[in-house]
């Protein structure tokens, strides 16, 4: 028997989701651990419909357009970060976990996330790289995987978003993650013949190898939460 702690249920879309049915679900998920600690943490795998997030605290000056009137649903949320951008095509995984049970340490937290982007750029013999104050992955200078993380009562919610065959324009219309001076990129631009599709798989095996968990899909017992 897979001990409780051990045990995390996988919520898959496999078509791309509104961000704000995404969220709902999300504090859906985190509510339930908030009631019930000793529950089984959950893991979120999607892809957006086009939109930008903001964190609690980012800085609207990074947006290239008006807020009051954005290009793409324009949303601020409950996690860490400046702006980014979703869209299909970028793979974006959102742990619920109790982080109680793995180190009580959003900064260790953050490098774990990191850590399971490298594993997954390694399988593509790509090396993936961190830089030294920032959060997130890159590749020869530019930003592959965007990472932000919000948490109320150890509880995690958001995560990260890693480009793969995404279109990048999006990004044109802010400054990603308030960094002007390193560019996104894609892992398609390195590997053409890779699509996000091809890839989920790899990212679920290194998130649960990472945190040392096993990934089981949903039950009716679990209760219903559609993305």
């Amino acid at each position: 028997m897979i001990s409780p702690n051990l045990d995390v249920i996988l919520f898959e879309a496999t078509v791309p989701v509104p961000f704000e049915r995404a969220w709902v679900v999300q504090r859906q998920l985190q509510q339930r651990l908030l009631d019930y600690p000793e529950g089984p943490d959950t893991v979120v795998l999607l892809e957006h419909e086009p939109c930008y997030t903001l964190g609690r605290g980012a800085s609207e000056a990074f947006l290239r357009f008006d807020p009051a009137a954005p290009p793409l649903p324009l949303h601020r949320i409950d996690r860490g970060g400046e702006v980014t951008h979703h869209a299909p095509g970028q793979l974006v995984l959102y742990p619920v976990l109790n982080l109680q049970r793995h180190g009580a340490d959003l900064h260790l937290y953050l490098r774990q996330l990191e850590q399971v982007v490298i594993d997954v750029m390694a399988g593509l013999d790509l090396q993936g790289e961190r830089i030294d104050g920032l959060t997130g992955v890159w590749l020869e200078g530019r930003k592959l995987a965007a990472i932000g993380v919000g948490a109320r009562r150890w509880i995690s919610q958001h995560g990260l978003a890693l480009n793969v065959d995404c279109d990048l324009a999006g990004f044109a219309a802010v400054v990603p993650c308030g960094l002007g001076d390193r560019p996104v990129g894609r892992l398609v631009d390195w590997r053409p013949q890779l699509n996000a599709q091809q890839l989920r798989r790899p990212l679920l095996d290194a998130f649960a190898s990472s945190f040392g968990l096993v990934l089981r899909p949903s039950n009716p017992q679990d209760g219903v939460f559609k993305l």
